[in-house]
This record gives C-alpha cells, sequence and structure tokens, in this order.
C-alpha cells in the first residue's frame, strides 16, 4: 500500500481524496503548510523573476515589489507602443500600397483643363481665364538634362537618391508646422503625386496618402520616368501647364533651347507661380536655383560666374482674356490676395473656381480714363498708381497699378513707398488717442526748428508762430508735426495708429525715429493700404481690411470663402469714441482741399492730403508725390513717382507735387465718381482739446449801385506751373527737412457723365 512517508521518484500519485472521506481538521497531502506555500514561492521567483504570482493569494498581491511593477508596466507600453508605430503603419502603409494608384500625366492634364471666372461686384462677368492649349506632354529624351538640374536644385536636391519621400525633409516639415515655419518638405515626386490629387491640406491623412503613392511610383517608374512626369503637369503662371507650355510663356522658345539661366529661372518660380512676373522675386529664387546648382556639381562656376539674370519676354505675348494692358496689374493682386487666404493660383485653375471681387465696373473704367487722360504726354519714366476703396465695406472698387506694357511691367499700387505728407493725418490720430491735444491746440510751427540732433525746416522758411493743428494741417507745416511726434506722442504711437487704420503686411512703418512723422525714412506703405487707412477716417473710425476678393464659389455654386465687412473700432474700443478721433481727423483734412487748389464737384463734402518726398541728394526735388482723400461713398489714393527716387517733373519741366499730377487724378476721379450719387455730409462730432476759437466780427458792406456794379468777363483758369508744397526727406544728422505745398497743374473736375446703364447708386453697388 501506498505511503506518503515512503513514496519516491517513480512512486505513483495517489487517488484524490473525496472531501465527504475527510475529517475535519485533516490536511490535504499534496497542500504544504503555508509557511512552506510562501518558501516555495520565493524560490521560484529568485529563479523567475516573470512568474505570475499566485491570483488567489490576494493579501500579497501577486507577489511583486512596486519597482518590480513599475518595470512591468514601462515594458507593457513599450510593447503597446511597437504596435501601434510600428506594426499598425506598416500594416497600413502596405493596405494602401496595393489599393493607391499612380496617375498619370495624361490623367491629369485632363483634370486641370478648367475655366476660372472673375465677376465684377454686381455679378457680371469680368473675365475668364481658359486653358490656353499649349501643353505638350514630353517624352524623357525631349527634356534636358540642365531643366532636370535646375528643378533637382530648387525642389528636391536628393531626388536621385531618395525613395520617393525624404524622412528628414518631412521631420523639418513637422517642426516647421509646430514652430509657425514655412516649408512643406515635400520630395519632387510628392509634388507631383500632390498635383494629381488637388489635395493640398496640412493633414496627416493627405501627407500618410502622398507618402505611400510616392514610395509607389518610386517603385515603378525611372527617376528619368518621374522628373518628366513632374515637369509636364506642374503649373508655372501664365496659365502655362507643363515645361513646354512655361517655355514659349516667357521666353518664347522651345524647352530644348532654354539656357541654363532661362532654365534656372522657371525652375525657381515653382514655388510660387502667381510670382513668376515679379522680377524682384524671381531673381531672387534664380540666385538660388543658380548656386545650389554649382554646389551640387550640376553647373560650373565658370558658367554661374558669366550668368546674367534672364529677363521674360512681355506677357502680353501670352493671352488672358479681360485682362489685357494696365488690368494685367489687378489680375496679379487678385492673385496675390487669393494666395494669402490659402488658395494658390494652380489650386484656382485646377477646380475651375469663380472669384467674386469688389471691382466696380463703372469705377474701374473710371479710373483707367482718368490715369490715361492726365498722364498723356508725359515723361514716359513716371509710374503711376491709383485704387478707391469703398470705406463701408473695405472692398477695392478700382485699381490701377500701371499700364503694363514696354514702358513699365511693374505693379505700382502693390509696391509700398515713403507716403510724405499723407502721413501727417495719422501723427494727429496719435495725439488725439493719447487725449493730448486736438485741431485747436497750438504749437511752435517756426522754421528751422532742431529736435535732438535733426534739423527741419518748412517750405520756403514759412513761419507759424502759435500754429494750431488745424493750421499746421493745412499749411503742411513740418515743425508742427516734428514737434508733436517728437515730444508729446512719440514715433511708436504713430506707428500703432497706423496699424490701427489698417495697413496690411505689404506696407511697412518704423519707429526708428522720427522721420515717421514726415513720411521719410524708412515707412513705406502702398497706394491700396493708404486709401484703406483714410477710409478708415471716412467711416466714422470703423477700420475694414481692404479686400479685392468678396467670396469663392466652386463650379457648382457652393461658397467656399467670404469676406467678413463687419468692421471694429479703430481708435478707441468704444465705437463713438472711435468715430469722435476720426471726426477730428477730418476736421483738420477738409481744408487741405482748397488749400491745394482741389475740391469735389457741388461743395461734396471731401477731405484729403497731399505729400511728396524728396529726391535723395537734391534738395527741392520730389521723387514721389501722393494725394489721399475721401468722402463718405470712397477713399481713394493716387501716386506718381520714379522708381530710381529721381527727381520727377511733368511734361513742362516743373517739379511735381501732390496736388499736381496725383492731385488732378483724384479730383477727376472723385467728381466722375460721385455723379448721381446722393451728397453725404461728415457727421458733426464734439471737438477734442482746445474748443475752437469764436467766429469773427461779421465785416461791414458797401452796397454797390446796379449800374455801378463791374462787368463779368470769363477767363480762362491759367495752368500754374506748380509751387513747392510738403516734400520731405529721410532725415540723418545734421540733414535738414523741408515740406512745401503746392498748387493743380491740372485743374479741371474732369468730363464726361456716365451712360444710362452706369447710373448706379451707392446702395445697388454693395447690394453687387
Amino acid at each position: 500500500m501506498f505511503s506518503p512517508l515512503n513514496r519516491g521518484a517513480d512512486a505513483e500519485p495517489p487517488e484524490p481524496e473525496l472531501l465527504t472521506h475527510r475529517m475535519p481538521g485533516d490536511p490535504i497531502w499534496h497542500d504544504p503548510p503555508p509557511d512552506e506555500q510562501m518558501t516555495a514561492f520565493v524560490t521560484n521567483y529568485e529563479q523567475d523573476p516573470d512568474m505570475p504570482g499566485d491570483p488567489g493569494n490576494a493579501p500579497f498581491d501577486d507577489g511583486l515589489t512596486a519597482k518590480q511593477k513599475r518595470w512591468r508596466l514601462v515594458r507593457r507600453i513599450m510593447y503597446a507602443g511597437v504596435t501601434a508605430f510600428v506594426l499598425i503603419p506598416i500594416a497600413i502603409f502596405t493596405v494602401l500600397y496595393f489599393v493607391l494608384d499612380v496617375p498619370s500625366p495624361y490623367e491629369i492634364a485632363s483634370q486641370q483643363n478648367k475655366t476660372v471666372t472673375y465677376n465684377y461686384a454686381d455679378g457680371s462677368v469680368m473675365a475668364k481665364d481658359m486653358q490656353d492649349g499649349n501643353r505638350v506632354v514630353l517624352e524623357p529624351g525631349q527634356i534636358p538634362d540642365k531643366i532636370k538640374y535646375a528643378a533637382y536644385a530648387a525642389e528636391d536636391e536628393t531626388f536621385q537618391t531618395n525613395a520617393g519621400f525624404d524622412i528628414m525633409g518631412i521631420l523639418r516639415a513637422v517642426k516647421n508646422q509646430l514652430t509657425g515655419g514655412s516649408g512643406g518638405g515635400s520630395t519632387i515626386t510628392q509634388q507631383y503625386i500632390k498635383t494629381a490629387t488637388n489635395y493640398d491640406d496640412y493633414s496627416v491623412t493627405r501627407k500618410a496618402t502622398e507618402i505611400v503613392k510616392a514610395f509607389k511610383m518610386s517603385n515603378q517608374l525611372s527617376k528619368s520616368e518621374i522628373i518628366t512626369a513632374y515637369l509636364n503637369t506642374i503649373y508655372f503662371g501664365r496659365g502655362a501647364y507643363g515645361i513646354q507650355a512655361a517655355s514659349q510663356a516667357y521666353f518664347a522658345k522651345d524647352v530644348g533651347q532654354l539656357t541654363s539661366a532661362q532654365a534656372a529661372y522657371l525652375a525657381g518660380i515653382i514655388q510660387a507661380p502667381s510670382n513668376g512676373d515679379d522680377l524682384s522675386y524671381a531673381k531672387s529664387r534664380w540666385t538660388y536655383v543658380m548656386d545650389q546648382m554649382v554646389a551640387n556639381k550640376w553647373l560650373p562656376a565658370s558658367e554661374r560666374s558669366k550668368a546674367t539674370f534672364p529677363k521674360p519676354v512681355s506677357e502680353e505675348k501670352t493671352e488672358s482674356p479681360g485682362f489685357e494692358g494696365s488690368r494685367r496689374n489687378l489680375k496679379s493682386a487678385i492673385g496675390s490676395e487669393l494666395a494669402s487666404l490659402g488658395y494658390s493660383e494652380e489650386q484656382v485653375r485646377t477646380a475651375g473656381y469663380t472669384v467674386h471681387t469688389t471691382i466696380n465696373k463703372r469705377a474701374q473704367r473710371i479710373a483707367e480714363q482718368v490715369v490715361k487722360d492726365v498722364m498723356k504726354g508725359q515723361p514716359k519714366k513716371l509710374h503711376e498708381a491709383f485704387v478707391a476703396v469703398d470705406p463701408t465695406s473695405g472692398g477695392v472698387r478700382a485699381y490701377y497699378g500701371g499700364p503694363y506694357d514696354e514702358t513699365d511691367y511693374i505693379n505700382w499700387a502693390s509696391k509700398g513707398r515713403n507716403p510724405g505728407s499723407t502721413m501727417k493725418a495719422f501723427d494727429f490720430t496719435a495725439l488725439l488717442k493719447q487725449g493730448k491735444g486736438g485741431p485747436y491746440t497750438t504749437y511752435d510751427g517756426t522754421s528751422p526748428r532742431k529736435f535732438g540732433d535733426v534739423l527741419v525746416r518748412n517750405s520756403e522758411g514759412e513761419q507759424c508762430p502759435d500754429c494750431t493743428v488745424m493750421e499746421a494741417m493745412k499749411r503742411s507745416v513740418n515743425t508742427v508735426f516734428f514737434d508733436m511726434v517728437f515730444n508729446d506722442v512719440g514715433p511708436r504711437a504713430v506707428v500703432q495708429a497706423v496699424k490701427d487704420a489698417g495697413i496690411s503686411n505689404n506696407s511697412s512703418v518704423s519707429d526708428l525715429d522720427g522721420n515717421i512723422a514726415i513720411g521719410g525714412g524708412d515707412n513705406k506703405i502702398t497706394p491700396q493700404d493708404m486709401a484703406s487707412a483714410y477710409g478708415t477716417f471716412a467711416a466714422d473710425g470703423v477700420q475694414r481690411g481692404s479686400h479685392l476678393v468678396s467670396k469663392i464659389t466652386t463650379p457648382d455654386g457652393d461658397v467656399i470663402y467670404q469676406a467678413d465687412r463687419s468692421g471694429k473700432p479703430a481708435f478707441a474700443p468704444d465705437r463713438q469714441k472711435s468715430k469722435q478721433i476720426a471726426g477730428n481727423v477730418t476736421m483738420t483734412l477738409e481744408p487741405v482741399l482748397a488749400h491745394s487748389e482741389l475740391r469735389c464737384a457741388d461743395g461734396r463734402d471731401c477731405a484729403g492730403k497731399t505729400g511728396t518726398h524728396e529726391a535723395p541728394g537734391h534738395p527741392g526735388e520730389n521723387s514721389q508725390a501722393w494725394m489721399v482723400g475721401y468722402s463718405r461713398q470712397i477713399s481713394a489714393a493716387a501716386y506718381v513717382g520714379d522708381g530710381a527716387l529721381n527727381p520727377i517733373r511733368d511734361s513742362y519741366g516743373s517739379p511735381i507735387y501732390g496736388s499736381g499730377l496725383p492731385g488732378s487724378i483724384w479730383e477727376q476721379f472723385m467728381n466722375r465718381y460721385h455723379e448721381g450719387l446722393p451728397e453725404l455730409p461728415f457727421p458733426e462730432v464734439e471737438v477734442m482739446g482746445e474748443p475752437p476759437p469764436p467766429p469773427p466780427e461779421p465785416e461791414t458792406t458797401t452796397t454797390v449801385p446796379p449800374s455801378e456794379e463791374p462787368e463779368e468777363t470769363s477767363r480762362p483758369k491759367p495752368t500754374p506751373p506748380g509751387r513747392p508744397e510738403e516734400t520731405t526727406t529721410t532725415t540723418t544728422p545734421p540733414t535738414t527737412t523741408e515740406d512745401d505745398d503746392g498748387g493743380s497743374i491740372f485743374p479741371g473736375n474732369g468730363n464726361g457723365r456716365p451712360t444710362e446703364e452706369e447710373q448706379t447708386t451707392e446702395e445697388e453697388q454693395e447690394e453687387g
């Protein structure tokens, strides 16, 4: 009989003992006492630390120490991390690889053949931008290596060795997204995929799909085939898709005839094709591409040193129905705004959007005709710009950036220039915001006066002791406004006032020195921003950002973008206070027009300011001239200048002042634009600062008998040569600053009345 006392290695285990056969208190033979259980557990755990404890032994909590539990948790997290970040992505990548297809260049070409429609504010069609039909899909052997190398240098230096995506580029892109930087880190292959899908949103899903397709494309096609597909499909601007169309559009030659310098030009504008005709941008990119080609040994250094920037042919050689001549600058401005809203020209073209602009058909025609009339016969070196903005919405009603012909291809309406004395309105705004004065606050307006190391003079030695701001604004007394900024408000307050009024990032103002008081130095504002900023005064101190695009719709009519026209108080949190400040500025700007021999017809309420900037190194000569002014219904800025800051003179050889050519453009536009519109007076507001002086005593008049009344004669008003007005210079100690005021070279209120079709009210325009 088997006994537990003599069981050995070969002994058979006993039969299970029935619980009913056990007496109370009898021990179970195969269960050691509790102390032996613990001894066995510790021994086994030392041999195998991962051995789980007895789940039924709750008092011992599976036998693991706190440290051992932490390590077990870390191990499990690591296992989960590997699964989540390695195994699952690999599985998804594998599935996507077999599911997703890479479209051919021919498929992409058929998708890109869309028409973009541009509408006026009233909904009528301004222009249709269609494919010009010059796309050619080339074979790999038809594209010279120099063009491929230029593309590598511009977009993807590792193209020949990467697997369709660049890990380091992706990490840089992630960093840029997290830190607010720029740069997507996409390879050429990824860019082709993005073009094929027309999906450019910054998202993990888009990036993951793009990477999978790029990898698959790299496995299916050779590098030569991939770069060829890329260059056949990307957009270069000027309506040109593909390298062959771009070669014809920019250089009027086939792709095989391009030089390395021309290839670098085209490769450089791939990132921003809407800037393809911005020569300053294009030259910067061209320089980068050429240098990168040398660095990667794709271009001999000797050839680089001899290369010159290749200027493209006139865009007039390409077709753009509805945007001929000067309207090409309008199209460029619309394109820049679309890009700032996140809609690239390529995306707009590929999707076939309808762009609804704020341009008023009648106002645009008037602006173009007035500029043409006033500048007829003037020196060709003069550059002009004109922009009109609706203060009630911020919408640009008329836009002229230059003729866009063989004499001038630059869009001057988008270029920041020294604003001269037009800045004085913002000096005064800063004073009002700080509660330190008003229209009747007095300053020492004698000349010359020294402020620190800067000597400031008034025009022709004009003196104005105890000069009110009202009088100083009318006569444009430099010493008053330099004193105001230098001693009372400080340059930073003027910078803030200009920003409050609504200038955009296209303009720049500096708070480095007192030059901001008279619009000199590094302070440069675009005509569009100046019209918008003065429009804030016209809108009772409510700032509405100027814009050319009111909304964007898909071919199905869905609205995907709508401009915000609500506005906000500009100069104070309280709307009434902001209105009071704007109204006090308007008080000082109204008398300026009569002093400058400018006026709005029919006695309509208008206000404004002229301004000029002195040509560097030419005392008494101007290089830039402005007229900016507004009514309740429109705010407009006219600019005439010389791009090289040389002295500017009119066809009579006389210096050009703000009240001359710019003043005539502004005056004629305002009078023609307001025909048929109701007369809206400026609102009355409480005068800030010192009260106005009492009205003068009425003068005694002598009645002349009817028989002795002088006979009226009608004589034509002579055309004055222009007198000095508000010239400003960039001051550096001890350079002097002068300012002057002058008369109109082209007097008159314009001509031509609108047709019956053009007789629209402001409400009807706004409805458009």
